[in-house]
């Protein structure tokens, strides 16, 4: 079967790379690119490629697949054409609406609906907003997947987590590298914050733990904090921008994509196993030291950003 799979992968991606030789849907480097050259962008739609064909094997639900391909399907659209904002955002909304209706979050109080739409959707812009340099979809992707895979909550999620993470290892031989053949682009990274999010949403509702947040911490720890940063600066966030921690690394303190991809890789993987560790407790003897946890990331990820910020400006 994994076989299989992995070869049906590697000929949709090689049959996308045709597609997108045909449209001229590639990256060109600008002043706020962490790029410089032209790369062929979103090569990660074979991440819906995964999750249809998990379908197909009675993996996945239809509402999960039709969300994934809807999304996907908007972002290639966008990829060769650009559209304005009112369809990508009504197309979000319908399939964040179709997962949180599967997640079952409907029989909850109605306030919360509207605060899960909410939630759901930052997540989704977050991840978006972090693929800027090679490696760290794949790679960051692969740590929260791993954390998912050993919580024995989601132990019927495993099948679909695995054909998902098979299709990040065929993306990540053309993305994982110095000159990376690909990008995840939209269509991709939309879609693998939607597979995250629906398994995300599933454990919370299963669980009750919001401290499962923190398997994704890094992700929502540098999209939220620059957010708020941003804020505060008076900028406009939808605007492209070079400020994020991992940009700061990569680009500015001349760390180099891939040391920063496998950074946050590691500071993921770490996070999970502390989590995972802690869940083992009573939800009573987890409270503080989670607590405590969380605000010790809040501030090394502060701390870390302004001694980073400070050295930049000695340069």
């Amino acid at each position: 079967m994994y076989i299989l799979a992995t070869l049906l992968l590697f000929a949709s991606i090689l049959l996308y790379f045709k597609i997108a030789d045909r449209f001229n849907i590639i990256d060109k480097p600008n002043e706020r690119s962490s790029h410089t050259r032209i790369t062929i962008r979103g090569g990660g739609i074979v991440f819906a490629v995964a999750v249809l064909w998990a379908f197909l094997m009675g993996l996945a639900s239809w509402e999960v697949t039709l969300a994934v391909l809807m999304v996907a399907s908007v972002s290639f659209v966008d990829d060769i054409r650009p559209l304005s904002q009112l369809p990508r955002f009504a197309v979000h909304v319908l399939a964040s609406l179709l997962v949180l209706h599967e997640s079952g979050v409907w029989p909850l109080a109605l306030w919360w609906i509207p605060l899960a739409l909410f939630v759901f959707l930052g997540w989704v812009n977050i991840f978006n907003f972090m693929d800027g340099i090679n490696g760290i979809t794949a790679l960051y992707a692969l740590a929260v997947l791993s954390g998912f895979y050993f919580i024995p909550e989601l132990i019927e999620f495993r099948g679909l987590m695995e054909m998902v993470a098979l299709s990040v290892l065929v993306f990540g031989f053309f993305n994982i590298r110095v000159k990376a053949k690909t990008f995840a682009g939209d269509v991709g990274s939309i879609s693998m914050a939607l597979i995250l999010g629906y398994l995300m949403v599933h454990l919370l509702v299963r669980t009750e733990q919001i401290f499962y947040l923190l398997l994704f911490a890094v992700y929502g720890l540098d999209g939220v904090l620059t957010i708020l940063h941003r804020l505060l600066k008076r900028e406009n966030i939808f605007q492209p921008h070079r400020t994020h921690l991992y940009q700061y690394l990569a680009n500015e303190m001349g760390w180099g994509h891939l040391p920063v991809s496998f950074l946050y890789f590691s500071v993921q993987l770490l996070i999970n196993f502390v989590v995972l560790y802690q869940m083992q407790y009573s939800a009573s003897s987890m409270l503080f030291p989670l607590i405590a946890f969380t605000i010790g990331l809040i501030f090394t990820y502060i701390g870390s950003k302004f001694l980073v910020y400070k050295k930049l400006q000695t340069l």
